[in-house]
């Protein structure tokens, strides 16, 4: 382990943690992508409309997953630079078992609120009987969804997230695969697009298991190893649930995004649609790098090798701003063709081409969010890792919107997400340069 965090090259290293997070990621987009096809070709509107409203519902079991799958990670790489394996092996039980315990919390929660839960997600009178159908397996799948987000990211901390790619893909593939069968000839619609996602998860999860107690040297099940102190709860949570928060923040930035966008007519909501789609393979590009070095991260801070660590974070630094501007510059160049693809309408293709320029042109800055943001909580800088989960597409964002609409209206809008961006970087920065940095010079 020593000899991948430690002595192992930078580029090499950072290469070989990054690249399976980044496989997987494009995996999970690819399976978005076909799950969408498949329902919709069903023509049948009602169970379309009902299906992408529990879109919120799988965003939240994955925000749920993250606060011990992140949180744990984070601590987890500290203490294992810090060479206490004993207390990282009981860290990654706790974890796995109070997140199967917490599914079993979620499906009774959801299972007993449904019908206003499904209200509050907007579903009408015709599209309620799929929706239900989607939520109600979905929800009796919670558990291995939740649980799918622990192992998978404590395992990274011991350097194997190779074998966490492979556990991803292999449901995802399972996935793809079941769909349509679940959907067309067993005739399951709403319900089968659901069971499919649902089984591919459990698979992740018995991949996952099989190479904790196969592979792993730290990582474990044994329920007998899962009581912590309430000092190393708290240092779960505290950097857990800010990691969470990111993740929620994006759901609502988009949807605060389309409500503005929705005053000025049709048109734009499905322009920012399509141009989301294109960026968003822009995003989990640069997220799964940033995500996937974190364990190299927390080690070398966990090791007190700070020399080691400023040039971590300044490589990482490199590679996200340099893929952020040469894939942004690509896609700005190319943005009328690609909207073309989805939806060739003149006034879609203007609208979807001025949104994706606006989002692409501080992807460089974003690249930097994301390695501030990875930093904080690797670390244990609770106060910045929130600060961080809350501003980009939460606070800052809804703050800069009301005000971009009120004094210039549509392009106004347009142009809040950019804004917003710049605007989390300065913060960003500073909190690195006052709270992180010093410690590097030590």
């Amino acid at each position: 382990m020593e000899e991948l965090f430690v002595k192992k090259p930078i580029p090499r290293a950072y290469f070989q943690l990054a690249l399976p997070v980044v496989f997987g990621m494009l995996a999970s987009m690819i399976y978005n992508l076909a799950d969408t096809f498949f329902v919709s070709q069903t023509q049948n509107t009602s169970l379309v409309a009902g299906v992408a409203l529990c879109t919120p519902l799988f965003s939240f079991m994955l925000a749920v997953g993250d606060i011990f799958g992140l949180g744990g990670s984070a601590l987890m790489s500290r203490l294992l630079g810090q060479k206490h394996t004993t207390t990282s092996r009981r860290v990654s039980s706790f974890c796995a078992y109070i997140a199967l315990a917490t599914g079993l919390v979620v499906t009774v929660l959801l299972l007993s609120f449904e019908t206003p839960i499904l209200h509050l997600f907007g579903a009408t009178a015709a599209a309620y009987p799929y929706a239900a159908q989607f939520y109600r397996i979905m929800a009796w799948g919670a558990i291995f969804i939740i649980f799918s987000l622990v192992p998978s990211n404590l395992i990274r901390t011991e350097g194997l997230a190779k074998q966490s790619m492979i556990a991803t893909v292999a449901g995802t593939v399972l996935t793809i695969i079941l769909d349509p069968i679940f959907i067309f000839p067993l005739h399951g619609g709403a319900a089968g697009a659901a069971l499919a996602t649902v089984t591919g998860y459990a698979l992740t999860d018995l991949v996952l298991v099989y190479f904790v107690l196969k592979q792993c040297q730290v990582n474990t099940v044994d329920w007998h190893q899962m009581r912590i102190s309430g000092h190393l709860i708290r240092a779960i949570l505290v950097i857990g649930i800010p990691a969470s928060i990111t993740n929620l923040m994006q759901s609502f930035g988009t949807a605060l995004l389309n409500n503005y966008l929705a005053h000025f007519g049709t048109t734009q909501v499905a322009a920012v649609g399509i141009a989301n789609k294109i960026y968003m393979v822009v995003m989990l590009l640069m997220v799964g790098f940033a995500f996937g070095v974190q364990p190299l991260v927390g080690y070398n801070f966990g090791a007190k090798q700070f020399p080691r660590l400023k040039k971590i974070i300044a490589f990482d630094l490199f590679i996200e701003a340099g893929l952020a501007l040469i894939l942004a510059s690509l896609l700005m160049l190319v943005a009328p063709t690609l909207v073309s693809w989805f939806m060739p309408q003149p006034a879609i293709v203007k609208a979807g081409s001025l949104l994706l320029r606006s989002l692409l042109s501080t992807t460089p800055f974003i690249g930097a969010i994301l390695v501030f943001t990875t930093v904080f909580q690797s670390t244990g800088q609770a106060l910045g890792a929130f600060i961080m989960s809350i501003s980009r597409q939460g606070l800052i964002f809804l703050i800069v919107i009301v005000l971009a609409d009120n004094w210039f209206g549509y392009l106004g809008v347009v142009w809040s997400q950019p804004i917003a961006d710049l605007i989390t970087f300065i913060i960003g920065l500073a909190i690195y340069q006052f709270k992180f940095k010093p410690l590097l010079t030590i």
